[in-house]
Parts: structure tokens; C-alpha cells; sequence
């Protein structure tokens, strides 16, 4: 009897202390970069708390703390592009919560976790593949600005209907399948040795070129030579390189020297 007695006292007095415990901490801590959602037994209220210190009934409120940080995930994706080859890439975004759509998301989705799950991943996936559908393998890599607008854009739109803000993304490590590599591959070092082809052809016509050049050049000025070059220009030009000694001739006779008057009378007749 007396045990039961001290059983049923210790159970009173531990419910008591339980009660006291409840009914004295009425108050609520929100942390910094974090929203309350506030609800009335389980119900969400539209009232949001910011942070700081609240005050709320207790048993009868109770609050969900969300984040409202921007948060970074990474997700690994992979699409087909249009001319089917597949593209795969690491999609690296930064998000947040709206931080006045906090009691929507909760009641709607749930806690952070679950809109990881729930909603950006394959939010993630299905933007993806619907913007790198629209371009080539080869403009996947030239036009990767324009790919990550897209991407932006896209996703920016669709996961605002779900109280979620794109803060940036990036398209990390994009790469092809190992086939696909080895003929990009093949194709530049094609490429490149056509230049190369182009450019010896080019360097072999610009010197063959030189030469007919240099020949007509040399064509035009003995022609023009010709006919500039008159007999009293060669005899002015002999004159004036003559050194001043009559040659010698030698005959049947004895050896003689050239007369020089000689040889102008026999010009001017």
C-alpha cells in the first residue's frame, strides 16, 4: 500500500513538474537566416516569424524553423543534344527560400530536405534536357554562356511557382561520351592539317607567282633595252669607258693601232 502510494506520488509530482516545464517556456528562438511558420495545433497560420524571440502558447502553437539562406547544390545531370549525342554535366545551383512564402512552401512540400528531393532535382533535370535539346554537341561548348542563360532562365521560371529563387547556376565538367571525344578529336587534328595543307599551297603559289614576275620583269626591261639602246648610245657609252689606249690590230702586214677618227667617218658614211 505504501509503495503504490509513493509510485502514485512520484508520477503526480514528475506530471507536475512536466506541466510547470511547458507552461513556463512560452517563448521561441528564430536564429538568424531562418523564418518561423507558425501553427495552431498543426494548422500553418499565415503569420511568419522573423527572427528574434516570440512568444506562443504552448501545447496549443508549435513552430517549424526553414531556412532562408541561399543553399548550393550540386546535381549531376545528363541530356541528348540535337544532333543526339550525349551531354553530360555537373549542375551547380544556388537557391533560397522566399522568405515571405516560407508557411506556402511548408504546407505545400515540407521541410528543406524535402524540396531538395521533391522539387529542385527534378527541376534540375527536366530544364536541362529541354535546353540542351535545342542546341548541337559543338555548340553546347561554343555557346555555353548562351546554354547557361537558357538553363537560368528556364529553371529561374519554374521553380518560382514553388516559392524557390534561382540565385545562379553553373554548368560544371560538361563532357561527351568517350566515342563522341574521339572524334572531336579526330576533326580538329583534321582541320589543322588542312591549314596546313592550305597554307604550303598558298606559300608555293605566292613564290611561283614571284617568279613569273621576276621573268616578265626581266622580259619588259630587255625589250625595253632593245629599243632604247641605239648605236650612237652604245658608241657615247664605249667613249666614255675608253681608258684612253688605241687596241691593237694586227694584220698581214705589221700591227697597227685602230684610228679613232677612222671609225667615226666610217659611221657617219
Amino acid at each position: 500500500m505504501k509503495k503504490n502510494k509513493a509510485f502514485s506520488s512520484a508520477g503526480k509530482l514528475t506530471a507536475l513538474l512536466f506541466l510547470i516545464t511547458i507552461f513556463l517556456t512560452p517563448f521561441i528562438i528564430v536564429n538568424a537566416g531562418q523564418r518561423g511558420v507558425l501553427m495552431h495545433f498543426g494548422q500553418v497560420q499565415d503569420t511568419i516569424l522573423g527572427e528574434g524571440i516570440h512568444v506562443i502558447i504552448p501545447v496549443v502553437n508549435t513552430v517549424q524553423k526553414m531556412s532562408v539562406r541561399v543553399q548550393s547544390q550540386e546535381i549531376p545531370a545528363e541530356a541528348s543534344s540535337r544532333d543526339l549525342q550525349d551531354v553530360f554535366t555537373d549542375v551547380a545551383l544556388n537557391w533560397h527560400i522566399i522568405p515571405e512564402e516560407v508557411n506556402a512552401i511548408f504546407q505545400q512540400i515540407g521541410d528543406e530536405k524535402t524540396v531538395i528531393q521533391r522539387i529542385i532535382n527534378p527541376a534540375v533535370q527536366e530544364v536541362l534536357k529541354a535546353v540542351i535539346a535545342k542546341y548541337t554537341a559543338e555548340e553546347v561548348i561554343t555557346k555555353r554562356g548562351e546554354v547557361k542563360a537558357g538553363i537560368d532562365n528556364a529553371l529561374s521560371t519554374r521553380l518560382i511557382n514553388y516559392h524557390i529563387a534561382v540565385d545562379d547556376i553553373s554548368l560544371v565538367h560538361v563532357h561527351f561520351s568517350p566515342q563522341f571525344s574521339l572524334a572531336v578529336e579526330a576533326k580538329q587534328i583534321a582541320e589543322q592539317e588542312a591549314k596546313q595543307a592550305e597554307f604550303i599551297a598558298l606559300k608555293a603559289s605566292k613564290q611561283a607567282q614571284a617568279k613569273v614576275n621576276l621573268s616578265k620583269g626581266e622580259v619588259e626591261a630587255n625589250s625595253l633595252l632593245r629599243e632604247t639602246l641605239t648605236s650612237q648610245i652604245l658608241q657615247r657609252q664605249a667613249i666614255e669607258k675608253w681608258d684612253g689606249k688605241l687596241p691593237l690590230i694586227i694584220g698581214k702586214d705589221v700591227p697597227k693601232f685602230l684610228n679613232l677618227r677612222d671609225l667615226v667617218d666610217a659611221n657617219k658614211n
